[in-house]
């Protein structure tokens, strides 16, 4: 299994992501949208073989029957049922630890932002 280290990344991605755009958001539980654009900004969602659909499906499936967000677990579940689609010719361990590498350490991508010339 990945390392501690990466782990942590992974959990401080995880809130980054979970409270972007939503001021009253704790970090413990991230939406849809913010799953969605977690999928796009790192890099999960491909357009070939995992498309913003997948995105939605995996969100649905692993989220409580009534739930509207994932936790943490709930996310490492996600990422676990996108990893062997993401990477096909990898095994399901590879596949989950190349994924966790994707989103470790990545904050949301500002759409918009102009930098100074």
């Amino acid at each position: 299994m990945a390392g501690s280290a990466e782990m942590a990344s992974l959990e401080e991605s995880f809130r980054k992501f979970a409270i972007y755009g939503d001021t009253k958001a704790t970090g413990q539980e991230m939406n849809g949208k913010n799953w969605a654009k977690l999928c796009k900004d790192c890099k999960v969602t491909d357009g070939k073989s995992v498309t913003s659909t997948d995105v939605d499906i995996v969100f649905s499936k692993v989220k409580g029957k009534t739930a509207r967000v994932i936790n943490y677990e709930e996310f490492k579940k996600a990422l676990e049922e996108l990893a062997p689609k993401r990477f096909k010719d990898k095994s399901k361990e590879e596949a989950y630890e190349a994924i966790c590498q994707l989103v470790a350490g990545k904050e949301p991508i500002n759409v918009g932002v102009t930098v100074g010339k």
